[in-house]
């Protein structure tokens, strides 16, 4: 599969819009939890995968083909995010650490995306880590993206991604030992 790619394709090029919802059935869920973890708010993360969809059908960009579509899709969406933020910045709303926990519409859609309990119970204590640790996390073990994909959403280098990434497993290892949950396979 090219990962949506070729539906892209159709829609820019060919007007077709089956191609358009084809991306938005196969990437949504997961470009939403992805948005939750920068933003830490799930409706405004449903905003802002609309706005990275709209932005898809409206002024159709051109995807370069340096990387997969699930990845250039990723970074529109992050690039969405930030700027959501920084706006929020300053209208002096609340910062990102202080958001609230994660309300029960969230749960309901984690419930559904990831079904098996030890995966909810790691979800939960990736809420307590760092931005940018539960990013990495989640594009590498939820995505499975590559280091190399991951480095370029995240706009960093592959080195710099990697040291990140080994910081993001040994504080996610400490939350869960706090958890009290074993995690041997980590």
């Amino acid at each position: 599969m090219d990962n949506g790619a070729s539906s892209y394709r159709r829609f820019r090029d060919s007007g077709d819009e089956n191609g358009l919802i084809e991306i938005i059935r196969d990437y949504k869920d997961g470009l939403i939890l992805y948005l939750t973890s920068i933003v830490g708010d799930v409706h405004a993360a449903e905003d802002l995968a609309e706005d990275t969809f709209v932005l898809l059908g409206t002024k159709k960009p051109k995807d370069k083909g340096k990387s997969s579509f699930k990845t250039w899709l990723y970074t529109i969406g992050r690039n969405i995010a930030i700027d959501y933020l920084r706006k929020r910045e300053k209208r002096k709303e609340l910062p990102l650490d202080t958001v609230q926990d994660i309300t029960d519409d969230e749960c309901d859609l984690e419930n559904a995306y990831i079904r098996e309990e030890q995966k909810i119970t790691i979800h939960k204590s990736l809420r307590k880590l760092k931005p940018e640790y539960r990013q990495i996390i989640w594009l590498q073990y939820f995505e499975q993206m590559t280091m190399k994909e991951a480095a370029k959403i995240l706009k960093k280098s592959a080195h710099g991604t990697e040291v990140l990434a080994s910081r993001a497993r040994k504080a996610l290892k400490a939350q869960l030992e706090k958890e009290g949950i074993d995690n041997e396979g980590l």
